[in-house]
């Protein structure tokens, strides 16, 4: 089992699709967004991927991924959840020796742009891009299996 350990923030321009080392097409669904056990499906260009998350303690989780058929999650996705609620864009920038996940959303959340940081430990302190605004890591309103069930972009009150 491997245990997920990141920080969300949002994002304040675009200056980072200049800095971005690849972009990758991701959509998704989710077949339990209970908080204890969630069930995601994914594809990433053309790999699907169906991932079990345990209950966040704090920015730590239990993380299990594996690879399924494109098909199949295709098939699972309509059968299961009506399609993909979640369809996004992810750029990868490397900032002074940290990967940075930039998510573009679009549909029915365009405009919604949040960074994800992926840390060794949860008392890392990673150096903040110009481009990163107001953390988001404890705010359910962000979490993409809150998103797949609510249209818009949460309102941003600080």
């Amino acid at each position: 089992m491997a245990k997920e350990i990141e920080r969300k923030f949002l994002v304040n321009n675009t200056s980072f699709i200049q800095q971005a080392i690849s972009s990758t097409r991701i959509r998704q669904t989710y077949l339990s967004d209970n908080p204890d056990a969630t069930v995601r499906l994914r594809i990433k260009d053309d790999s699907a991927f169906l991932t079990v998350k345990g209950r966040n303690k704090g920015v730590i989780r239990d993380e299990w991924e594996y690879p399924v058929p494109l098909t199949d999650a295709v098939e699972m996705a309509e059968r299961l959840t009506g399609g993909f609620s979640i369809d996004k864009t992810r750029y990868i920038v490397d900032f002074e020796g940290w990967k940075w996940e930039i998510d573009c959303f679009h549909g029915r959340h365009d405009g919604l742009i949040v960074a994800e940081i992926e840390m060794p430990s949860a008392d890392c302190c990673p150096p903040l891009p110009s481009f990163i605004g107001r953390e988001v890591s404890g705010d359910p309103r962000y979490y993409n299996s809150v998103l797949s069930t609510t249209p818009g972009v949460p309102e941003q009150n600080v």
